[in-house]
């Protein structure tokens, strides 16, 4: 199927006529915006064709969605949470794409901050801070959202991922429920498989995906090696551990490993 550069700006509620969506086929992954996402997560949106951004459900702040766990580049069980400070307008409902941040600029300086003191002695140090510069010009919006959003844009950018990326707000249908809800995104996306995660594999419901004709893939990334903290650390760890290079060659073989078992399944 066709690919658009990650970099690429979000489908706006205008823009997304029917011309606009993916060609029909293909695999989609569904996900909230993280901030400075998890080696796990971002491996599963690389393994994916598209990346459907669910920024209009509840935000929830014991969630990744505005933090993230920076560990020491010698000692990856040595962590330290970075937070953006967030206000939420309307209180507990309110939608994660409604979600401010407090005092934009402070948050800036303090990410910049955190980021450098972590991983500035890495020797992919220089490619990692321009790739992030991106996020660090996003405060400037005040919306939590959007800077998690940037920040797996430009990762997803820096392992030269092409897939495409549709936001849930900007127009494609969907019923309320949880798995109702899912399949129905997919289906307006055209999507023809759903990559689900080993969280979500506990409570996903099949039954409105086959009711589409859309196969729910499992994706369940390794668990040893640089993966063992993969779904607690953010991708930065690795990323600057390792390189892109590194990284990027290592998801290309686990999707192809996964699309591999999907077809002999």
């Amino acid at each position: 199927m066709p690919h658009t550069n990650p970099s690429s700006a979000t489908v706006s509620p205008a823009a997304s006529s029917t011309r606009d969506l993916p060609a029909p086929g293909g695999l989609c992954a569904i996900h909230q915006p993280n901030f400075l996402p998890r080696l796990t997560t971002l491996a599963k949106l690389f393994a994916a064709d598209y990346w459907i951004v669910l920024d209009d459900v509840q935000f929830t702040r014991r969630d990744y969605q505005h933090r993230a766990r920076l560990a020491a580049l010698d000692d990856p069980a040595r962590h330290q949470w970075l937070t953006i400070p967030t206000h939420l307008p309307n209180g507990r409902p309110t939608l994660i794409r409604d979600a401010l941040i407090d005092d934009p600029n402070l948050a800036r300086r303090r990410t910049a901050g955190m980021l450098r003191q972590h991983y500035a002695a890495s020797p992919h140090w220089p490619a990692l801070a321009q790739a992030l510069d991106p996020v660090l010009d996003t405060f400037t919006t005040g919306r939590t959202a959007t800077v998690a959003e940037m920040s797996t844009r430009v990762l997803l950018n820096l392992l030269g991922w092409q897939g495409r990326i549709l936001t849930s707000s900007s127009s494609l249908p969907a019923r309320p429920g949880r798995s109702v809800r899912l399949a129905d995104l997919a289906a307006a996306a055209g999507a023809r498989t759903y990559l689900c995660g080993t969280g979500g594999l506990t409570y996903l419901d099949p039954a409105p995906f086959a009711a589409e004709n859309i196969s729910v893939a499992p994706f369940r990334p390794p668990t040893t090696g640089i993966w063992s903290s993969g779904r607690r650390l953010s991708a930065l760890w690795a990323l600057a551990t390792l390189g892109p290079q590194d990284i990027a060659a290592g998801f290309q073989a686990l999707t192809v490993h996964e699309t591999r078992l999907r077809a002999a399944a």
